[in-house]
């Protein structure tokens, strides 16, 4: 059979990766040239410029005015934690999981802090838990989309209005591409390299006025790290939720964060922002429906997400190789693929099953996406012959 000739056009942009991700069409360094360099991020320009940040995030994201927004040391990781490790305690504890990242927030609950009468819900990659059989009346910490697995929370009815317990929900590589219910959801957290293609290190911590009232009425037997503390004097630190952030930020960074929102805010907002994302995964879903040798990762189409799609190789060529032969493979498509400068870091998360992971987040063009499909039949032909000639 005559293999598939090399395309010829590439995407323009050939960044893919979920995370750090691709910055916003048309970026330049000239974004920050009137970043806040070598001054005080606790002088007027500083902290200016942070109030700046939680604004933008509150008009973008539409947040209600009375959730509080601060930005928060260790990126979405430390946003996580920090209401893990400030909140858990009062309620018995569910945390479900279905990937790598919600895997640490089991850990944590179980093995780090011990929480009592804290019980987990797990899946393999690429399915979601029983949401059905979690208790809101327990605290319940999960991710609404699973970066690693390709799997994303479809809907919220399983979230009741009139819970008891707090919602923390792990939005990283949700925020700015889908819809998020803030009135099902207590604590949200992002990061900024995630869907808007920012600089790494920085987390965002979105609390409700029932967050809130949790941080200033328990009081945990734990010992806080200073970059864990959200209250002072048994009160919620307002500071931190006004650009006194707890420890220095890069100005850099949050230069190149403002220019990401007011960015979005120019082409729309968050339901441009979402219809771009939705427009990118749905050339590569179709694209995947007529394809035999791939197929997704999630085989739910309600549950798939938007932004990390995750793919797998279904060709009995490759899907009856061992692992080891399955992620050699991978590696030599990736590989073609990286040499030409077609696609970067598409290969899938380390911890996950051998496949793709292609980032359709709202930084990325439909168009690149629609130019690297036929790139993707060529590396398939290309590696599938080099299988054959080391057989």
């Amino acid at each position: 059979m005559m293999m598939t000739a090399k395309p010829a056009a590439k995407p323009a942009n050939p960044r893919f990766s979920s995370g750090p991700c691709s910055k916003r069409p048309g970026w330049s360094l000239e974004a920050l040239t009137d970043a806040a360099l070598g001054r005080s991020h606790r002088a007027k320009i500083g902290k200016t410029k942070l109030q700046e940040a939680i604004d933008l995030t509150r008009d973008v994201l539409r947040v209600p005015d009375d959730y509080r927004i601060g930005i928060v040391p260790a990126s979405d990781t430390g946003a996580v934690e920090m209401a893990m490790w400030s909140m858990l305690g009062p309620r018995p504890v569910d945390v479900a999981a279905w990937e790598a990242f919600g895997s640490v927030w089991v850990s944590d609950a179980v093995k780090q802090l011990k929480v009592p009468n804290t019980r987990t819900f797990t899946a393999p990659y690429g399915v979601l838990p029983a949401f059905d059989e979690i208790d809101f009346d327990h605290d319940v910490v999960f991710t609404w989309n699973g970066t690693a697995a390709g799997v994303r929370v479809p809907r919220t009815d399983f979230i009741p209005a009139d819970r008891k317990g707090l919602t923390i929900c792990d939005a990283t590589s949700a925020a700015f591409a889908m819809e998020l219910p803030f009135d099902k959801l207590d604590v949200v957290t992002f990061s900024w390299q995630k869907v808007m293609g920012g600089e790494a290190a920085h987390g965002m911590l979105i609390l409700s006025p029932r967050a809130v009232e949790r941080l200033e009425t328990y009081v945990p037997d734990r010992p806080l790290p200073k970059i864990f503390q959200l209250t002072k004097g048994g009160k919620l630190n307002e500071g931190i939720f006004k650009g006194d952030t707890i420890n220095t930020p890069s100005m850099l960074c949050v230069e190149d964060y403002l220019d990401a929102m007011n960015w979005a805010k120019s082409i729309g907002g968050l339901d441009t922002l979402i219809a771009r994302s939705e427009a990118s995964a749905k050339a590569l879903f179709d694209w995947v429906e007529r394809t035999p040798f791939i197929d997704f990762l999630c085989a739910v189409p309600e549950h798939r997400s938007t932004t990390g799609v995750c793919l797998k190789f279904v060709d009995p060529r490759v899907a009856n190789l061992d692992e080891a032969g399955q992620q050699a493979f991978v590696k030599t498509f990736t590989g073609l693929l990286e040499k030409d400068g077609v696609a970067f870091d598409i290969a899938s998360y380390r911890d996950a099953p051998p496949g793709l992971r292609i980032w359709c987040g709202s930084t990325v063009e439909t168009a690149d996406i629609e130019a690297l499909l036929p790139w993707l039949d060529w590396a398939f032909e290309a590696s599938v012959a080099d299988i054959a000639k080391a057989a």
